[in-house]
């Protein structure tokens, strides 16, 4: 056996293919068509000043682990304390005991690679594979005698102009990339994006979750500097409206084609103004129950719908997460820290408010994710399938996954089709894994193509129409992308 320091690291040429003879070489023929086909990126979390500064990324830590939860939850689960990750306590002179330092980025590149055998058989291991074989050109299998080897060969590709976040996007194909983007947001990065001409390439997410959301710690503040930024009194029903409805059009002004909205469910109401201004008036006072919460949350959402159709966002729904499950995590490091944990969700009463005023307008159009396959072939399929407002978005974080994506086709695909849906979309800050994740989608896809065929479900030339839909064409229409001109 080959010892740990020089055993290769390589991408096999029909990774995630059936082994079924037949299947394969049909997956194979599906995948040379769509292989090298530009990536769309409409719904995703990187980061708009790496593309407006356009500066070195800093280290492989802080680029690759730090921020990245998939790597953290799992690490912490197996013991590993989050400051051996570069993640600081809110309040570093008041954290105790041994975790006290925070790790240097090569300590945490080396706790990461001591660690790495966590990620055998997960996502974030293949996309990690894929990330150090595909761009950075590294050969031997990351483990704690490679570490610094690796840390080296990443420390020196960054310094190379051809690792700036601007050259990486035309590198990795990427024709469009999305950001997310509060209420409160300037959009400063996206001003200067736009001033350079990169208009349209790089382009904003209007996401007002803590505007939106009563149980956001920061909702009172910021639905007040909400008022203050757009000259309207956010404590009046109406105003408040007018001013989330304000900052919407400057994120179309500077190319947002979405909106997003994280909630704790899918549940939509249908309240008079009166109620809606006494909810609000409790939400900011700290008075509301959790059932005034679920309203009010679901109230805003059929407003933006209803804003939806006359500014033409299109409205993304992210419910089903019970945000900083670990509390007291939570309160020693704060958000985004991998504790956040999926619950059921019920879309067929939860949505109805919203669908049975908008969901046959032509005018308004509604992408629901959800972290509860469950509903996959019970509700959502059966809902698009029907809604011409609806569309079901890929499978979502816990689900983004090879097996969670072909379990999601063979649940939807019958009962609502390939274009009822929008088409795979990266949902990652993770901005280097972007090519890795729509590779395994995009032979995922292909592999349940091919399964299609093989059985004489599928004709092989609708197969080869219906791979380039999945890749490019759905999302372009779904989310009203223009492709660069000729």
């Amino acid at each position: 056996m080959s010892s740990t320091s020089n055993r290769p690291l390589t991408l096999h040429p029909d990774r995630l293919f059936s082994p079924e003879p037949i299947q394969r070489d049909i997956a194979r023929e599906l995948h040379a068509e769509i292989a090298e086909l530009p990536l769309l990126c409409p719904h995703g979390h990187t980061d708009p000043r790496w593309f407006a500064d356009n500066e070195p990324f800093e280290n492989a830590a802080d680029l690759l682990i730090t921020p990245d939860h998939y790597l953290v939850r799992m690490l912490y689960s197996q013991g590993v304390p989050l400051e051996a990750l570069g993640i600081a306590p809110r309040d570093v002179d008041a954290a105790g005991g041994p975790g006290e330092v925070v790790a240097s980025p090569r300590d945490v590149w080396r706790t990461f690679a001591e660690h790495f055998h966590l990620f055998r058989g997960t996502p974030s291991g293949f996309w990690m594979n894929h990330v150090l074989s595909d761009v950075f050109g590294i050969d031997t299998r990351l483990t704690r005698e490679t570490a610094d080897a690796n840390y080296d060969r990443i420390a020196e590709c960054l310094t190379d102009d051809a690792f700036r976040p601007r050259a990486l996007l035309d590198r990795f194909g990427i024709e469009v990339v999305a950001t997310t983007d509060g209420a409160l947001s300037d959009l400063a990065h996206h001003q200067r994006l736009a001033a350079e001409g990169f208009a349209g390439r790089v382009i904003p997410t209007f996401r007002p979750d803590s505007v939106v959301d009563p149980d956001h710690e920061v909702y009172a503040d910021h639905v007040q500097r909400l008022g203050e930024i757009t000259g309207r009194d956010t404590t009046r029903w109406d105003d408040y409206l007018a001013a989330l409805f304000d900052r919407r059009k400057l994120a179309i002004s500077l190319g947002a084609t979405a909106t997003d909205h994280g909630h704790p469910s899918a549940y939509t109401a249908s309240v008079d103004a009166a109620t809606a201004q006494r909810l609000l008036d409790g939400a900011l006072a700290g008075t509301l129950d959790a059932s005034g919460k679920e309203t009010l949350r679901g109230q805003v959402l059929v407003e933006m719908a209803a804003m939806s159709i006359e500014d033409g966002l299109v409205m993304q729904l992210h419910p089903g997460s019970h945000r900083n499950h670990n509390r007291p995590l939570y309160e020693r490091f704060g958000r985004d820290i991998g504790a956040d944990i999926p619950g059921p969700i019920d879309y067929v009463d939860g949505l109805h408010a919203l669908l049975n005023r908008f969901g046959n307008d032509p005018g308004f159009r509604m992408v629901a994710f959800t972290l509860d396959e469950t509903t996959f072939s019970r509700e959502l399929a059966p809902l698009a399938g029907h809604y011409p407002a609806l569309y079901l978005g890929p499978p979502w974080w816990f689900l983004d996954s090879v097996e969670g994506m072909l379990r999601f086709r063979r649940a939807v695909t019958e009962t609502a089709g390939f274009a009822n849906t929008t088409g795979f979309v990266d949902d990652t800050r993770a901005f280097l894994s972007i090519p890795a994740r729509h590779d395994v989608a995009r032979r995922v896809d292909c592999r349940y193509l091919a399964e299609l065929v093989s059985d004489h479900r599928l004709e092989l030339d609708e197969a080869h129409e219906i791979a380039h839909e999945l890749a490019v064409g759905l999302p372009r229409r779904v989310f009203n992308l223009r492709p660069p001109e000729a």
